[in-house]
């Protein structure tokens, strides 16, 4: 890997950093010239100026002259690290560590930790602490009137440089922490959208099948009806009779393949945007899987007072897709599935017989990419995207999300439930 990363995952908004620095340099030439001219400090005014010059061309070299909306991981790291020596130069010149305004000298930084990699992060890191040390053994006084009465203990000046690194370094790995989840979940969701791009792609695919299933059927039932006539025509004769019979038995055929081009096949004429039950979600779901799973797959329609039809949404059927199929995948035999309605709420729930969900992750499930870091289940693969994405496309449709080890068998179990109200307002 080189040092700068290139990943999308690794670049800096251009319009955030560039007003960031336009209010840290109003701040600078603020400063500056208010102690310059109202508290009459002796030190480089005109250098000072020249210093906080720069800051604005560079800004408006990014505004003019850099035209993508994002700087990448290398740009971004000259930039930061320019804003370092910059502000190092202007503190150089008034007072160096004992200038109140070292402080600021974290901020980039800390920006960095959460925009840039890891490897350009540290060595941010490495020129600041650098840049602190050496602010602290050379640098300009600041002459005025309240030099005079301003001094402090050796054991006051080294702690200030000390206090700032330490601050630096905690900080900084909060960024990071923070900024790397960012990261992660930023990545899964873009997976997640292609995902249902795709998905989205396919459905647009079966619907075109379903409208041509829906334009053959009916030639093709003419050509039936005149079959059976012809049949019963030449009842009689034994070879057109077997001719008639093999005409009769093609066209049949085809419509069992068209009748499989469609999303229902028990109703030849139906569009895939009907209005559907839960339990035609999970039925529809579970054939799917029953195809390529040698494991048992138990629907228990419980309780069902209330058995709501409403618009379909492949949302919906992805989102219970990758519960069911995260089950599948780590039952041992068994995967149950109960459904409860009454006047209010609809309540799936989602068990197998597996090992369950891991203790020391069970309250972070729905995260990315979680791994759990028990001895028992290291050895077990990670969660990966499927209950992320499942969690996060419900939610989108108003269910309440729930995972928990069930009491009943030995796995994991999901619950998931909506009001009523909200699933027919889908």
């Amino acid at each position: 890997m080189k040092f700068f990363e290139t990943s999308e995952y690794f670049q800096l908004n251009k319009p955030t950093y560039i007003n960031l620095r336009w209010i840290a340099i109003i701040g600078q030439l603020f400063s500056i010239n208010l102690v310059a001219l109202f508290f009459k400090f002796d030190f480089d005014f005109i250098l000072s100026n020249f210093i906080i010059l720069i800051g604005i061309f560079l800004n408006f070299y990014l505004i003019y002259l850099h035209k993508e909306n994002y700087l990448t991981n290398k740009l971004s790291f000259f930039f930061l690290n320019t804003d370092i020596f910059q502000l190092s130069f202007l503190i150089y010149l008034t007072g160096g560590i004992t200038n109140p305004f070292i402080v600021f000298i974290i901020i980039p930084c800390i920006f960095s930790s959460t925009n840039l990699d890891i490897k350009a992060n540290l060595l941010l890191v490495l020129i600041t602490i650098l840049s602190i040390v050496f602010l602290t053994f050379f640098h300009k006084d600041l002459p005025g009137h309240l030099s005079v009465h301003f001094h402090v203990s050796d054991y006051y000046y080294y702690s200030v440089p000390l206090a700032l690194s330490i601050a630096l370094i905690f900080l900084n790995y909060f960024g990071l922490k923070f900024g790397s989840e960012a990261k992660i979940r930023k990545e899964a969701l873009n997976k997640m959208e292609e995902m249902i791009a795709k998905e989205h792609e396919l459905l647009s695919l079966g619907g075109q099948a379903a409208a041509a299933a829906h334009s053959f059927g009916t030639p093709l039932s003419t050509i039936k009806i005149i079959s059976q006539d012809l049949l019963e025509q030449f009842k009689n004769d034994k070879d057109l009779k077997k001719d008639v019979e093999l005409l009769l038995s093609q066209v049949n055929r085809c419509n069992d393949i068209l009748k499989k081009l469609t999303l229902n096949p028990i109703v030849e004429d139906e569009f895939i945007d009907r209005d559907i039950t839960i339990q035609d979600y999970l039925t529809e779901i579970t054939k799917s899987f029953e195809e390529i799973s040698e494991k048992n797959f138990i629907l228990n329609f419980k309780k069902n007072l209330n058995p709501l039809t409403f618009f379909k949404s492949i949302e919906i059927v992805y989102g219970l897709r990758n519960f069911i199929g995260n089950a599948n995948k780590y039952a041992k035999e068994n995967i149950y599935i109960t459904v409860e309605s009454d006047k209010s709420v609809t309540n799936i729930v989602i068990e197998d017989d597996g090992f369950g969900f891991p203790k020391d992750i069970l309250n972070k499930i729905g995260e990315p990419y979680l791994k759990s870091l028990t001895k028992q289940d290291k050895s077990k693969k990670g969660l990966g995207l499927g209950i992320f994405i499942g969690k996060n496309l419900l939610e989108k449709n108003a269910a309440k999300i729930n995972f928990k080890n069930s009491k009943k068998v030995s796995g994991a179990e999901i619950s998931i439930t909506w009001k009523n109200s909200d699933l027919l307002n889908l």
